[in-house]
């Protein structure tokens, strides 16, 4: 029943601000919340304050003894939505996929079933010795990813 309630509490807020959406919700056998938000321009405080506000100024503390722990998700968290990868376009990404490839490249654009990235490779020249650098792309469908972090490079 209580978990019905913030779930609620917790839509309405996103209902209220479009911009963010959902990563994850876990919610303990003691009342422990913790919210994981992401948004289209990215996770400010300010935002992470109104998730929480909409929730716990919404429910009595005398009848529901709860911790409310709200998030952005963050830099290493891996990506799990297709909403989240059209904000990281021209970023590099680490793919893992399905099928078992591991690929590194820049996401160069996104549409509703996957994703294209480019990276450069060094292969042998088609003749004579030594290797020349070409540029590879792939088109990398959202039931195909396993696993994509971006890569941050310092």
């Amino acid at each position: 029943m209580f978990k019905k309630i913030v779930e609620d509490l917790l839509q309405n807020a996103l209902n209220e601000r479009q911009d963010l959406f959902l990563i994850d919700f876990k919610m303990s056998n003691d009342n422990a919340i913790k919210v994981v938000i992401d948004g289209d321009n990215g996770v400010l405080v300010e935002d992470c304050m109104f998730i929480s506000r909409a929730i716990e100024h919404n429910i009595d503390r005398d009848e529901n003894d709860f911790s409310l722990e709200v998030l952005s998700s963050g830099a290493t968290t891996p990506l799990v939505l297709p909403r989240q990868y059209k904000k990281h376009v021209g970023r590099n990404l680490e793919i893992k996929t399905e099928d078992g490839k591991n690929l590194e490249g820049e996401l160069t654009d996104t549409n509703e079933e996957g994703i294209v990235i480019k990276w450069k490779s060094r292969e042998p020249k088609p003749v004579g010795k030594g290797k020349v650098t070409v540029t590879k792309e792939a088109n990398v469908a959202f039931n195909n990813i396993k696993e994509a972090k971006v890569k941050i490079k310092f």
